[in-house]
């Protein structure tokens, strides 16, 4: 725990601190965890979100924060790598591990021994699908000679493949008159905990004692089947990678069907990364149940010999930070660690990958390892990032000197990538209309890595039908228009094509929140009052799963019916706030036996009344006028919490306080706040304006539609 309380004390990332929601961020412990699993491992950052529910981008920067860390030698005692490498000893000098504290072991050195079996016939057809079918008959075999009666772990690459493995699976057991041989419990407990089961699959499957394990599950039905393996009430489990990861689910046998997974972007199959291979491998023996475990591996043709090699021997481990780079420098820059060229170059000298130049490089584009080559390439990879922090609109130069811009420091605020803030820059103006706003979020880097899988583009030209903005047909392939539709489809209350869709539009929700944040502050910045006011609608439209000025505020209420928005509306009601100003007695005389039903739904929202005092300066020597804001919620609730139902993660109201003059669309000030039931701030006012006609300040809410309010200060200081 010496780093768990040291790194805090040197480095404020390590500190807790609240995040985009207003919600308490991770602690330092999770963050260490993190970059610890990543260098221990060789675990990609993606993999932490079901370990730790976090993003790849905040599992890239721990690791990023911990490696500026190691420099703290005193502090770093022992190291251990799970997976073999054969660079071991650069890790050890990056990290300045002494000799006496490094450990290397060899792969057969685990718990228990593991036989690994790899197909040697191969499977040689070409087509994927076909391949992967023609394994099925194969994978049943291995389970009968290698364990008949013990847990059996069958990973695929997709969850499509689940469904079809354990088909088959069923088909072959039922040919053999064994139609139940993987299932150990009575029919009445099956037929009670099938009942229980949401995912019609994974209903059929277990009927057979075979499960079914992927994201595009709930999260009911994913912990029953988790349970049910543990317990042996099942004896196969077919599974996706990410289980391999996430969840700790040893079996005897571990079957690997296939290595290859479709990537979306790439829009090709690719091979999964050897750790992956190697992790999957790992479940294979249950501590204190097995004597050895064993893995199967069934493979194509080609790569039998590859996977022959890597699986029994040490691999090289080269560095990716060349890929982030921008992002890293980004943050140095902002935290006033680099300010020179220099510094840069000396900022590389401290990497894994200045060490990796040394021994490999030629891996990184150098022909000779030699001091004089090594600083050029370091300089020129130094110039090539600073010119494009530059004309993304990041950083301002001065000869070899560097300075961040407001765009730099909003992306290393929010975690954003710097071509991110770049494409902000580019088409964000004074006066950006909802759609583009919904276009510049669904453009984010952030989002190049959600998933299109194989003929989802069929689904996307369906859900495109039945959204009201349009989409670009020819790239429905594409995981930016996917985010736009799925934005749409989340605003429209569109019903979405498969379960996939609704893991999918969970993850674009998630991200979602300090994307618009950072748009938010970036309008705010540059002194955009209509830019502003509409990305905060474009928040809160995500936090209510509507449109803003499409559908009536009144349909946050849950008892909300279309006769009953039409008498609203006929009655001069647009706006829960209007309802929240009515008495019971009122409420009770025009709306009768609803009234009780209303009442019961206003108590999600809250009721704030604001007063406004002008001052005078804060001190004797500042006679600006500032301006007094009193917040109180008159109507007391239980929590502050936001009522969002729509949205898939908790949060807490808060609120933007926004000083600004509607008549030249300028913004003077902003502020966020959040409260409980009652809060005084304050506000100056700009001394460079001669008049305050137009003036006004705006109060609105971060997840509520139609709760805006607005007070001239011009009749105020008229008052």
């Amino acid at each position: 725990m010496r780093l768990a309380n040291d790194l805090p004390e040197h480095f404020e990332y390590f500190q807790q601190r609240d995040d985009a929601r207003g919600k308490p961020g991770f602690t330092g412990t999770q963050k260490i965890t993190a970059a610890l699993r990543q260098l221990a491992y060789g675990v990609g950052s993606d993999m932490l979100d079901e370990y730790l529910q976090m993003a790849k981008r905040t599992g890239r920067d721990a690791l990023n924060h911990f490696c500026r860390g190691h420099r703290l030698k005193d502090e770093i005692h022992i190291i251990t790598n799970g997976a073999p490498y054969s660079v071991f000893w650069n890790l050890a000098d990056w990290l300045g591990v002494e000799e006496i504290g490094l450990f290397n072991f060899k792969p057969s050195v685990r718990p228990v021994p593991l036989e690994v079996h790899i197909q040697l016939q191969g499977y040689p057809v070409k087509f994927y699908c076909s391949r992967m079918n023609s394994m099925n008959k194969p994978a049943y075999a291995a389970i009968c000679t290698h364990s008949p009666t013990k847990p059996v772990l069958i990973f695929v690459s997709s969850r499509r493949q689940t469904r079809l493995t354990a088909l088959d699976l069923i088909q072959f057991a039922a040919s053999d008159e064994h139609p139940v041989q993987f299932l150990a419990m009575p029919e009445d407990a099956l037929q009670m905990i099938v009942s229980q089961v949401t995912d019609q699959n994974l209903r059929h499957t277990l009927q057979f004692g075979i499960g079914l394990h992927h994201a595009g599950l709930n999260d009911k039905d994913r912990s029953l089947v988790e349970e049910l393996f543990a317990n042996n009430k099942i004896q196969v489990l077919v599974c996706t990678s990410t289980l391999a990861w996430g969840v700790n689910l040893p079996a005897h046998l571990v079957l690997i069907k296939g290595t290859e997974f479709y990537d979306g972007k790439a829009k090709r199959y690719v091979d999964f990364p050897i750790t992956d291979i190697l992790q999957m491998m790992g479940r294979a023996g249950r501590p204190q149940y097995d004597q050895h475990g064993k893995a199967v591996i069934l493979v194509h043709e080609p790569k039998k010999s590859f996977y022959k090699k890597f699986l029994y021997e040490p691999f090289p481990v080269e560095s990716s930070l060349r890929d982030q780079l921008h992002d890293h420098i980004n943050a140095e820059i902002v935290s006033g660690t680099i300010s020179h060229k220099q510094d840069a170059v000396h900022y590389l000298t401290w990497t894994y990958l200045f060490r990796r130049l040394m021994v490999n490089p030629a891996y990184y584009g150098l022909e000779d390892g030699d001091p004089e080559s090594l600083s050029s390439y370091l300089s020129s990879l130094v110039q090539d990032t600073f010119e494009d922090l530059e004309d993304g609109g990041c950083i301002k130069m001065d000869e070899d000197n560097v300075e961040p811009l407001m765009l730099v420091s909003v992306a290393s605020q929010y975690y954003l990538k710097y071509m991110t803030i770049s494409m902000f820059a580019s088409n964000i103006g004074p006066d950006t209309s909802l759609e583009v706003f919904l276009n510049v979020l669904s453009a984010a880097s952030e989002y190049d890595e959600l998933p299109v899988r194989h003929n989802e583009e069929n689904y996307n030209e369906a859900l495109s039908a039945k959204v009201p903005l349009a989409v670009d047909k020819n790239r429905l392939d594409d995981p930016h228009v996917k985010t736009n539709l799925l934005f749409q489809a989340h605003f429209s209350q569109v019903e979405l094509p498969i379960s996939d869709y609704y893991t999918d539009l969970k993850s674009v929700l998630d991200q979602s929140i300090r994307i618009i944040q950072a748009m938010i502050d970036v309008c705010a910045n540059s002194g955009w009052l209509s830019s502003s006011i509409t990305c905060m609608h474009l928040l809160q439209m995500v936090m209510q799963g509507m449109w803003f000025e499409r559908d009536s505020p009144l349909w946050m209420l849950p008892c909300m019916t279309e006769d009953l928005v039409t008498s609203l509306q006929k009655g001069g009601i647009s706006k829960i706030q209007q309802l929240l100003n009515l008495s019971s007695t009122n409420l009770q005389s025009r709306f009768g036996n609803i009234a009780s039903r209303l009442q019961q739904d206003l108590q999600h929202f809250p009721r704030i009344q604001v007063k406004l005092k002008i001052q005078g300066g804060d001190d004797g020597n500042d006679n600006a006028p500032s301006l007094s804001i009193r917040l109180e919620k008159l109507n007391r609730r239980k929590t502050s919490r936001a009522f969002t139902p729509r949205f898939p993660k908790l949060k807490d109201e808060a609120w933007w306080l926004v000083l600004g003059n509607a008549s030249t669309s300028e913004l003077h000030a902003f502020k966020r706040i959040s409260f409980t039931d009652r809060l005084v701030t304050r506000m100056k006012l700009p001394t460079t304006t001669t008049s305050f006609q137009g003036m006004k300040l705006l109060l609105v809410s971060d997840c509520y539609l139609g709760f805006d309010q607005e007070y001239s200060i011009e009749e105020l200081m008229e008052s």
